[in-house]
Formats: C-alpha cells, sequence, structure tokens
C-alpha cells in the first residue's frame, strides 16, 4: 500500500516533542496538565483530516468520528491510544534519530550519553537489516509507547480519507491520558464512546496481537508491633520491622517473583515498603494468568503470614487483598471474532499472525470488562520505558496497513443486507 510511507513518521516525530510523562504521585486527572498539550493539538490535527466530533474532554480524552461509507450495517469498530509517556524515564527533550538503512550490530545512541542499544540483546534488531531504525539520542525515552500508535491511527485515518473507495463501518478514535500508571479508563465512558470493538495500537513486534492479559491484584500486608524506648525494651519491644521481614524471607528464592518467572508463569511481589518499629506496611502485586492460579499465591502469602504471626503472639499481621484487573481472555472468549478478524488483518498485511500474552495489564482489559472487547494490536516499538527504546519505520509502516486491512475485514465478515430507507 502506498500513500502513507512518509506522513505515519513525521506525525510521531512531532508527537514526541510534547513531554507527556504521567505521575504516579499526583491524584489530578489527568495526573499531569501538560498531557493535555498533546491533546489539542491532536484534535486541531483530527479536525483538518476531516474527523467528525473531534473534542477533548474535561478529563483529556481525545475523541474523534469518522462515520462509515459502507451500504449495509457494519460494527462500529474503535481505535484506541495513549498520549503519555511512562513516570520512569523523562520524556522531556525528546531528540529522535533516525538510522537509515541499518546494516546490523550495536546501536550507539550518541557519545554523550553513553547509551548502546546492543545486538547480542536485542535479538530483534536482527530482522531489521536494511531497515530505518528511530531511537532518541539516550538522554530520554523515545515515547514510542505509545506516540507510535497514535501516528499509525491518524495515518490510518488519513489513508481512508484520501481513498473513499475503501469500504469501511464506523470508526470511532479515543487518545487516553494516564494509561502507563493504571487510571486511563478511569474517566471513559463506553457507552458515550459508543464502539461496538475496539483495538488498542500498544504492543510491540510486527505481527502480534494480544489478546491475554495477567490477572492482577494487590495484597496489602500491615504489621503491627509494640514500641519501647529501646533502652528499656527487653521482653516488651516487638519490632514490626524484623517480623515483615521474616515473611519477605520466605517467600521462595527460585520461583514466584518477577526476576525468575517467565511466559504464563505467576509471581508474588513485594514492591514497596514503608514502615518503623510499631508499623509496617508490604505493598506486594499478586499475578496470573487465571484467578484460580492468582488465588492460590494470595492462600500462599496467607499462609505465610500465619506461620510468622504464630511465632509473635505480641504482634498482629493483617493482609488484604484488593483487585486490580482481569485476563481479558475471559471476555474476549466471548465473542472470538474481535480477535480472529485482526488476525486475518495482520495476514492480509503480509505479516506472519503472532498471538500473544502481556505479562501486564492494558486499558484493553478494564474496557473488555466493562464491556467493550478490546485487543492490542503492536505498533513497532520495542525496550519501551526505556532510554534504549527504538522503532522501525517500516514496522510503523505496517502497523498502518493492518489497521486499514482490519476495518475492511470487518465490511467483508458483516452480512450485506442493505439497510432501510
Amino acid at each position: 500500500m502506498k500513500g502513507y510511507s512518509c506522513s505515519c513518521v513525521d506525525r510521531f516525530l512531532q508527537y514526541v516533542k510534547f513531554d507527556t510523562q504521567s505521575s504516579e504521585e499526583s491524584s489530578s486527572f489527568p495526573s499531569t496538565e501538560k498531557q493535555k498539550e498533546l491533546g489539542r493539538y491532536l484534535v486541531k490535527e483530527l479536525q483538518e483530516l476531516g474527523m467528525q466530533e473531534s473534542v477533548m474532554d474535561e478529563w483529556g480524552y481525545v475523541t474523534a468520528v469518522l462515520p462509515g461509507n459502507t451500504e449495509h450495517a457494519v460494527p462500529v469498530i474503535g481505535l484506541i491510544a495513549h498520549m503519555d509517556t511512562s513516570p520512569d524515564v523523562s520524556g522531556k527533550g525528546v531528540n529522535a534519530m533516525i538510522h537509515l538503512n541499518y546494516a546490523g550490530g550495536d546501536l550507539v545512541l550518541s557519545t554523550e550519553s553513553g547509551v548502546v542499544i546492543k545486538a547480542d540483546e536485542n535479538p530483534l534488531l536482527g530482522s531489521q537489516i536494511g531497515n530505518d531504525i528511530i531511537t532518541s539520542d539516550g538522554t530520554t525515552l523515545l515515547g514510542a509507547d505509545n506516540k507510535a500508535g497514535i501516528a499509525e491511527i491518524m495515518d490510518a485515518l488519513a489513508y481512508l480519507v484520501s481513498h473513499p473507495e475503501i469500504e469501511h463501518g464506523t470508526i470511532k478514535v479515543a487518545i487516553t491520558p494516564d494509561e502507563e500508571v493504571g487510571r486511563g479508563t478511569e474517566h471513559f465512558d463506553v457507552e458515550k464512546f459508543g464502539a461496538d470493538y475496539a483495538y488498542t495500537i500498544d504492543g510491540e513486534t510486527a505481527g502480534e496481537i494480544e489478546d491475554e492479559t495477567f490477572c492482577a491484584d494487590s495484597a496489602i500486608m500491615t504489621v503491627t508491633g509494640v514500641n519501647v524506648h529501646p533502652g528499656y525494651a527487653k521482653n516488651k519491644l516487638v519490632n514490626a520491622i524484623k517480623i515483615a521481614s521474616q515473611v519477605i524471607d520466605k517467600l521462595p528464592a527460585d520461583r514466584l517473583s518477577p526476576e525468575n518467572t517467565e511466559k504464563r508463569e505467576g509471581y508474588l511481589h513485594p514492591h514497596a515498603i514503608t514502615g518503623s518499629v510499631e508499623s509496617v506496611v508490604v505493598k506486594f502485586l499478586v499475578r496470573d494468568f487465571t484467578v484460580e492460579g492468582l488465588k492460590e499465591k494470595e492462600a500462599f502469602l496467607q499462609s505465610i503470614c500465619g506461620q510468622v504471626a504464630a511465632k509473635h503472639s505480641k504482634a498482629k499481621i493483617e493482609l488484604k487483598v484488593e483487585e486490580s484487573y482481569r485476563n481479558m481472555k475471559y471476555m474476549l472468549d466471548r465473542d472470538p471474532r474481535v480477535v480472529e478478524y485482526a488476525v486475518e488483518a495482520i495476514a492480509e498485511a503480509g505479516l506472519t499472525p503472532i498471538r500473544n500474552i502481556i505479562r501486564g495489564g492494558t486499558d484493553g482489559a478494564r474496557l473488555s470488562f466493562a464491556g467493550l472487547l478490546t485487543p492490542n494490536l503492536f505498533t513497532g516499538g520495542h525496550n519501551f520505558h526505556s532510554r534504549q527504546e527504538w522503532i522501525s519505520v517500516q514496522d510503523m509502516q505496517k502497523a498502518v496497513d493492518v489497521i486499514v486491512k482490519l476495518v475492511q475485514v470487518w465490511v467483508k465478515k458483516s452480512p450485506r443486507h442493505h439497510l432501510p430507507v
């Protein structure tokens, strides 16, 4: 497909100039007001593309509509990406670099930053020989997560507008804030959005469609001890710090941790600890691909707490579990078409479809459980949340091609019963 080979990259390079880093410390929504600066820019761009109802609401959600051009009923398809970048690495002053005609080997981003993308640590670079690779200069992340997805959606819309002979149903677009801090759907109105099915364009390797996420809970352990002046503490002081450390020490060293699990293996991950002798709070991430596996891990943690508590009669250990999100496959399996049609579109774009799992969560997981089935499609980006982030120009173009093919598949698969006049 021709007609968008440069504009997708041009859009992306413009978007990464906006510092849209979200914040885990903020209680506002969006968590950083600067995200709306890109939002306003995108609204203007959508209007210039001829999209209808191009607006940004009070929460920072950018939405727009491309009306369908078919004579028969086709489901309304949503295309979703997020505007914020990770709090982990600065996204301010991104200096994007294009490494033309990649010849293999390490990518030195700049001598000043000293950041190198090593070929032996990034085996997927081996499939990019002759392609053009975009990186930052190593002082910031790049922002392909998820500004590449925004650029690909925009370019697909531009292509459809300039090629009215391509049949498509109504397309709804949403660019959301705060995905990186787990709040991207907090104020998202699924009913108002009005899509029948949707896709987040927020994945990685070309050809991938992700239709599974972790099931996720948070477990909060509170240890209450007894604080007494240490000079007079014999047989009185009960040190909550030491008791909490005993619980953590009982976690297996060779399994059930992020550092030694992969693929479909879940984990118990103590990721934050605060407190003093009198009281300590430890926060755990609990992850598994099934609810049953999740509950097993929570029961295991509870049993450890019980064992330690039994040794300290004057202490108190409480464990509170809070639900975070569930594997979207539970919902997607109710209507397999949303994944099957994407697989078909990927194949029609000349790629080998790769059905993959996400060892994490997406906005699509929450949207799927809110009634909008939303698997995740690739952007072509790699090493997200890192100064070593990179993306292939050619893979971005493939993502655009897949989006255009996808809306056509939905037309092809929809019964051609004419709508009443």
